[in-house]
């Protein structure tokens, strides 16, 4: 007699979403945002280092096939290219994942791209902790290398409207930046705040006496959970302060958000709690004479992850809304 099949329960580890499973999501926003784009300006074009599926820029090739450059496995090649058709007079859209931009084509976009204030758009998915493939494909530190290069805009967008936002405005600015991405089905928060993405500019998006947490990327969707389960707990009151981007750091906004007496500030990231938002905000404060009533940093630690599931890893490094809610009632 033979035994009936089992079910094989199976996680994608390299590419799982950070979508709640009662969350608002948009399909591949970046890739339909950059399409919109593309029809209004022909200088755009698209390149893609063998991940056009990954990055969501498998929709611009099937729209635009002749403004589409697939360069292959080659990061460093994307960037030289890159910075060749820009030179040219295009506006070229290179997209890989993080961890390959900021680790092994750092040069090319440094010398190549970054040096010379081309007109270059690297956009970089798998950001941080977003894929549980282990230290090999988790960016946790693209954000510390990117900020200590001159010329470069470096922007980490929450959710599908930030994406969607940030894109033309992005086509619109004449440098080179740096934007982790956020892709396949990527939530919709933002939409609820009255939001509009301001390059180099912070954003309020509730307030509150007892907390204050200044957060980017897909942070700023946890701690806006943590913050509405907080108030409803009788916990704290909880401030958000979404910082899209992170060079230029809107320090005016950040340092006259600090000064509110009485108030605990947090920072919130997806990034290794080295060289990230965190150090940023808190230099940002000493160099005004800001000093809240306590500060501390929620992000991923100083060290290799581990690899697994995302919502596992995600409790276990601190990013998720349980896990941020336990650490603010700790420090209160």
């Amino acid at each position: 007699m033979n035994a009936p099949p089992k079910t094989r329960l199976t996680t994608s580890a390299m590419i799982a979403s950070i979508a709640e499973d009662d969350q608002e999501t948009t399909s591949a926003p970046f890739g339909h945002a950059l399409v919109a784009q593309a029809k209004a300006r022909p200088e755009i074009v698209g390149l893609s280092a063998d991940l056009s599926k990954y990055t969501d820029l498998h929709i611009f090739a099937q729209a635009m096939p002749d403004r589409f450059y697939q360069m292959g496995m080659a990061e460093q090649v994307l960037m030289g290219a890159s910075a060749g058709l820009a030179r040219e007079g295009f506006q070229p859209w290179a997209t890989t994942y993080a961890v390959f931009a900021s680790r092994r084509a750092y040069d090319f976009i440094a010398l190549g791209i970054a040096e010379e204030s081309l007109n270059v758009k690297i956009v970089c998915a798998l950001p941080g902790l977003t894929t549980g493939y282990g230290p090999s494909h988790q960016a946790t530190d693209d954000l510390a290398m990117f900020r200590a290069m001159p010329n470069l805009t470096i922007v980490d967008p929450c959710d599908a409207v930030d994406i969607e936002q940030a894109v033309p405005v992005l086509a619109g600015h004449p440098g080179p930046v740096y934007m982790r991405l956020l892709r396949g089905q990527v939530p919709r928060v933002l939409h609820r705040y009255d939001y509009r993405f301001q390059l180099g500019k912070a954003a309020l998006l509730r307030d509150g006496p007892d907390v204050l947490f200044i957060s980017t990327g897909l942070m700023t969707m946890r701690v806006l959970a943590a913050a509405e389960r907080m108030e409803a707990e009788g916990i704290a009151r909880a401030g958000v302060l979404h910082v899209p981007t992170i060079k230029p750091l809107d320090t005016t906004t950040i340092q006259a958000a600090m000064g509110t007496p009485g108030r605990l500030v947090v920072t919130a990231e997806n990034h290794s709690i080295v060289g990230g938002l965190g150090e940023a905000v808190a230099a940002a404060a000493l160099r005004a004479g800001v000093v809240p009533a306590g500060f501390r940093m929620i992000g991923l630690p100083d060290a290799f992850l581990d690899a697994g599931a995302l919502p596992t890893l995600h409790d276990r490094y601190g990013l998720s809304v349980t896990t941020v809610v336990e650490q603010v009632k700790g420090w209160m």
